[in-house]
């Protein structure tokens, strides 16, 4: 049986100051979907996710946080609507001078030398338009990842792990997600970016950590919401100590946590990149 699409968009008017602290808060509520305006923030998760108690737990985070509930509406938004909305607002992103990404069919012209990368999205998470996306493309960009074995987790619509491909990387990828819909897109941009030996898997990041960590990872890349993480690095410390991790997802205020963690787990920070309320860290095992 199909799997509806539908979804429901939560759209909160408030300033704009809020906005970013609104999302990171929502993105720990699992919602992975975001549309930023000036003075709006649109969030969507499926249909079959949402309840009145899902409302409830969203307004009392909110209300926790912000001492009252942001003025918002809630909509249901069909599969068909969701598409043809979400593709209107994409325009091309300018990751750096190197890296360029940009909507399939769009006929962008890039800068010379510059690499192209054509993302459908979809409903997938990771297609440059948020920080988060943007702060580890160019964390990768530094890194010498030619020979490396790369773990994207929480790929989204692949877009990391076409960029590692892309940057010269010439190991297998693995790139696994836990939502059908992105393991789906995913596949179709690593095909149509002719990104060969990238395997997309539908696995769950916290139930078949075991699994998906038994490659022994040279580096591992986690877009991922700090609840996810605060369960999952433990593990990855231990499963794999030798492993370059580059995370993102976390938001500035919560970079004391993140430290506090990093130095439970023994890791050293390598370095640390910032683009509005979001960073990107990359950390390693002290030698």
């Amino acid at each position: 049986m199909a799997t509806s699409r539908d979804y429901i968009e939560m759209t909160f008017t408030l300033p704009s100051e809020l906005i970013e602290p609104c999302l990171g808060l929502l993105s720990g509520e699992g919602i992975e979907y975001f549309q930023e305006e000036e003075d709006r923030l649109c969030a969507y998760l499926p249909d079959s996710e949402w309840s009145e108690e899902k409302k409830r737990n969203i307004m009392a985070i909110l209300e926790n946080s912000f001492g009252s509930v942001p003025s918002f509406s809630v909509k249901h938004m069909a599969d068909r609507n969701w598409n043809a909305e979400w593709e209107a607002h994409l325009k091309p992103i300018e990751i750096s001078e190197q890296l360029l990404i940009v909507q399939k069919h769009r006929g962008i012209k890039p800068k010379p030398d510059q690499i192209v990368i054509e993302i459908n999205p979809k409903m997938s998470f990771g297609t440059g338009y948020h920080a988060t996306t943007r702060l580890m493309l160019r964390q990768i960009e530094k890194i010498d990842i030619e020979a490396m074995r790369i773990l994207d987790i929480g790929t989204g619509t692949g877009v990391l792990a076409i960029a590692c491909r892309k940057l010269g990387n010439n190991r297998d990828i693995l790139a696994v997600d836990n939502n059908n819909w992105a393991v789906e897109n995913a596949r179709e941009n690593v095909r149509e970016n002719q990104a060969e030996n990238i395997s997309v898997e539908m696995l769950d990041v916290e139930d078949d950590l075991d699994t998906i960590l038994a490659g022994h990872y040279d580096l591992i890349l986690a877009n991922i919401n700090r609840n996810v993480l605060d369960r999952i690095l433990p593990a990855i410390r231990q499963k794999t100590p030798e492993s370059l991790v580059l995370l993102s997802g976390i938001m500035t205020y919560d970079e004391p946590w993140l430290h506090a963690l990093f130095k439970k787990l023994e890791y050293r920070v390598v370095e640390t990149l910032y683009e509005e309320e979001w960073l990107s860290c990359l950390v390693e095992s002290p030698s």
